[in-house]
């Protein structure tokens, strides 16, 4: 952990069985199950991915929370941000590994909450029925104020936890689709009172985007500060050069193919990520060590190809330089992600690198 900046490493839940996945996906599938299933589309693909020091974890078990909190803290990570599946009406989903940790007090490691406020559909989990169909599992829904209160309720324990961590003396609390929220404005008054009344010091909302012209946009002004991930800079999505059509025209070639259009090497990656945006106060950038969600996506993924820890050093490197002279407080910066496994995007131990991942940041931060 370090006093030098603030690295936030996002963190999937989703490594225990549940019965809406059992329902949808066969019995006792979890995110290994895409992740054991992947292939390779391209000459020089890594793929599969395989776990090293952790093994094929399941979070119900107390250990392996304990482990990953060591090796977090031997990466520098500050807090985890738990993405956390509300879908109103007091529906949740993989919500057992949190108030876990939240029973039992243990691991002693910082973490926070990332509400991933979006419907489930089964191009999400997967790749081999995507292109087929699109059905919706389960519709994210904003039911009104008495959903507020008792999301807000539901979740009290967690932000009385004096392991929850906090920005500028609140709890932070981070909105996946920040624009979709009907009237965040009483969402943000709303929840603010409830946790004054219940003795907290109110919240530090960050609005999620990937899109640089975002920023301008007012409903994105309401937020205290904006998490800014430009995952898909390399082909130029955010700026709308690649036209809907185009889109789709090449997701059609990959199928006919079998292989992904969409891959660009992490070297050039990292340097169209790279962004004078991160110099603003109230952004905090996002850190990608690689990505490649042909687990799930199949042949229309989009991949980093050829990342290596050297190359992820020299990105998180060029990130905190951007963040130099930013106040101490805004040192910020969220790491995506500590165990997005069938993306491709995590830093626990691989056969491949070992460690090497996990060193390369406590580097780049030590050096900062």
């Amino acid at each position: 952990m370090s006093d030098k900046v603030k690295v936030i490493a996002f963190y999937l839940p989703q490594f225990h069985p549940i019965p809406e996945n059992d329902k949808w996906w066969g019995k006792g599938f979890t995110e290994w199950t895409s992740v054991g299933k992947a292939k390779k589309y391209f000459w020089g693909h890594y793929q599969p991915h395989v776990p090293a020091d952790l093994g094929y974890y399941d979070l119900r078990l107390p250990q392996v929370r304990e482990e990953q909190a060591v090796l977090a803290r031997e990466a520098g990570v500050s807090a985890f941000c738990y993405w956390h599946y509300w879908f109103g009406n007091g529906k949740q989903l993989l919500e057992e590994p949190l108030k876990e940790v939240i029973r039992l007090g243990k691991p002693n490691f910082p973490f926070c909450l990332g509400w991933a406020n979006h419907s489930w559909i089964n191009k999400s989990w997967n790749s081999e029925k995507q292109m087929a169909m699109s059905k919706e599992l389960i519709r994210q829904e904003y039911p009104g104020p008495e959903d507020i209160d008792n999301h807000f309720y539901t979740m009290l324990p967690a932000f009385k936890d004096k392991r929850y961590f906090k920005l500028h003396g609140k709890l932070l609390f981070l909105i996946y689709s920040p624009m979709d929220i009907p009237d965040f404005s009483y969402f943000k008054e709303r929840w603010n009172m409830l946790a004054k009344d219940n003795g907290l010091s109110g919240f530090y909302f960050i609005a999620n985007s990937e899109d640089i012209t975002d920023l301008n946009k007012e409903e994105l002004k309401k937020y205290d500060a904006i998490s800014l991930c430009r995952l898909y800079a390399p082909w130029k999505i955010e700026y709308g050069k690649i036209k809907l059509y185009w889109m789709y025209f090449r997701k059609v070639i990959s199928l006919i193919l079998g292989y992904s259009l969409n891959v660009v090497s992490y070297n050039k990656a990292i340097n169209l990520i790279d962004s004078s945006f991160y110099e603003n106060e109230k952004v905090y950038p996002n850190i990608i060590p690689a990505w490649d969600n042909s687990p799930r996506r199949g042949p229309v993924a989009y991949i980093y190809k050829e990342s290596t820890p050297s190359l992820f050093k020299k990105h998180v490197s060029m990130i905190l330089n951007r963040i130099r002279n930013k106040s101490d407080e805004d040192k910020v910066v969220f790491l995506k992600s500590w165990n997005e496994w069938a993306e491709g995007n995590y830093i626990e131990p691989d056969l491949k690198w070992g460690k090497k991942y996990i060193n390369a940041l406590k580097e780049a931060i030590d050096e900062f």
